[in-house]
């Protein structure tokens, strides 16, 4: 039978997830080369020998997706297997439209076909879309974990944009582990708030070695989600986000739509500021595909160090960077806080866009109130200060779960936000904790 010819459209994640799972080892296929989207400067890479495996000694190329269809012809691709998450259904169709034109097979990986399996009981916590509140939720489930006893480790999914040899296995206990590890800003958002709470973080690109690592260490696995993509340990408890500012979307993208289906306990976030509306078109399209799930109810609870130096002040809001690009968000928490206390005005920062990120905001034109915490680069980064420096703003509220200060300069007074979840309803994420455990504790 012949070797299959592959090509994966990847984003640095699942993608060589998939790889490294169901292709490294498997002689009936060929793995010619990877694509990139979503994430600037991680195209025209090598996937490396070290990660790739006897069978690719000179590793894998990675070109931009613009290619997809020059690569297909011209490598004689026989299938394309889609691989990265936070896309709409129609997005996905099109890109498949685009194989099938070319002649190629086009295909999605299951989960059960890409799990990892561990010795430790494994919780997941996902969501429908980015930037859903999946931090403040394993934030809340690692206090919880902690007051009963036991130890938690967070294992948060891949962003490897640096030298992936290096970053094959990560391990984050302090702030300074990631200064060592060069950690964009985009890591820092999701690494630190768990750093800050004495919790242990792994991370990389080989999640096989990642496991076993954190096996050593943990006596539950918190997966932390990344996008809206489902987890690569096998869960023991699936919990999973849905946000009503962005109500219909949990039957729209890929593969929330999965999670949503698949989930044992599903969180319904943000009702302290989503309109009614949205929270009811929510409730009802989880009691038609998924009925049977737990639900909890809760609030994103938002609060400021210094909210005195938000009332009546002309304000520029930074906000995580991928809730307001892979998310589709026009606004995050720090827009919610500035209206909440009182500012005279939120700056629309788009005049004063220096580099690269006028690019980004061309790109998603539904950003407009608020400055996305860009930092994949150090170049980025850079714009991202000069941009901060040109905005005429009297306070900066920094809304980026980021110690953002600590690595720019930020020459106007600021104050920083902070939201954690808190739960409004039975049974909640305590009393789910508590059966899951009994249950455990019964086999």
């Amino acid at each position: 039978m012949a070797v299959e010819r592959v090509l994966i459209l990847g984003a640095a994640g699942r993608d060589f997830h998939t790889f490294n799972v169901c292709f490294r080892d498997n002689p009936d296929y060929q793995v010619v080369a990877f694509t990139a989207a979503q994430i600037p400067g991680i195209e025209n890479r090598l996937y490396p020998p070290a990660l790739s495996g006897l069978r690719y000694p000179e590793g894998i190329p990675i070109y931009p997706e613009e290619r997809l269809e020059f690569l297909i012809r011209n490598e004689r691709i026989d299938q394309v297997v889609f691989a990265y998450s936070d896309v709409s259904h129609l997005t996905v169709m099109h890109l498949a439209s685009r194989v099938l034109a070319c002649g190629s097979d086009f295909r999605l990986i299951g989960p059960e076909h890409s799990f990892l399996t561990s010795v430790r009981p494994v919780i997941s916590v996902c969501a429908v879309r980015t930037g859903c509140g999946k931090g403040a939720v394993t934030r809340r489930l690692a206090t919880l974990l902690r007051e009963r006893g036991l130890k938690p480790v967070v294992v948060r999914h891949p962003m490897p944009y640096g030298d992936l040899a290096k970053q094959a296995v990560q391990r984050f206990a302090s702030v300074e582990d990631c200064d060592r590890q060069n950690c964009t800003v985009e890591e820092r958002e999701e690494y630190e708030q768990h750093i800050r709470q004495g919790v242990v973080v792994y991370a990389g690109v080989d999640y096989e070695r990642i496991l076993r690592a954190v096996e050593r260490e943990a006596d539950i696995i918190l997966w932390d989600g990344g996008n809206n993509d489902w987890p690569f340990f096998r869960p023991d408890l699936e919990v999973v986000l849905l946000d009503p500012h962005r109500p219909g979307h949990e039957l729209l993208y890929h593969p929330g739509e999965t999670n949503l289906r698949r989930a044992r306990v599903l969180v319904v976030n943000k009702l302290d500021s989503a309109p009614l509306i949205g929270v009811a078109q929510v409730m009802s399209n989880i009691a038609l595909v998924n009925p049977t799930a737990t639900v909890i109810q809760a609030r994103s609870a938002v609060s400021v160090d210094r909210p005195e130096m938000i009332r009546g002040r002309r304000v520029l809001v930074i906000e995580d960077g991928p809730t307001l690009t892979h998310g589709e968000m026009g606004y995050g928490s720090g827009v919610i806080a500035a209206r909440r206390y009182g500012a005279q005005e939120v700056v629309d920062p788009r005049p004063y866009a220096q580099g690269s990120l006028g690019e980004i905001f061309l790109r998603y034109p539904s950003i407009t109130s608020a400055l996305p915490a860009m930092g994949y680069s150090p170049s980025q980064l850079r714009d991202l200060a000069a941009t901060i420096s040109a905005i005429p703003c009297e306070t900066v509220v920094v809304a980026t779960p980021v110690d953002l200060p600590r690595l720019i300069q930020i020459s106007q007074p600021y104050c920083r936000v902070r939201y954690d979840l808190e739960e409004i309803s039975h049974p909640d994420l305590a009393d789910v904790l508590t059966v899951f455990l009994e249950e455990r504790a019964r086999r």
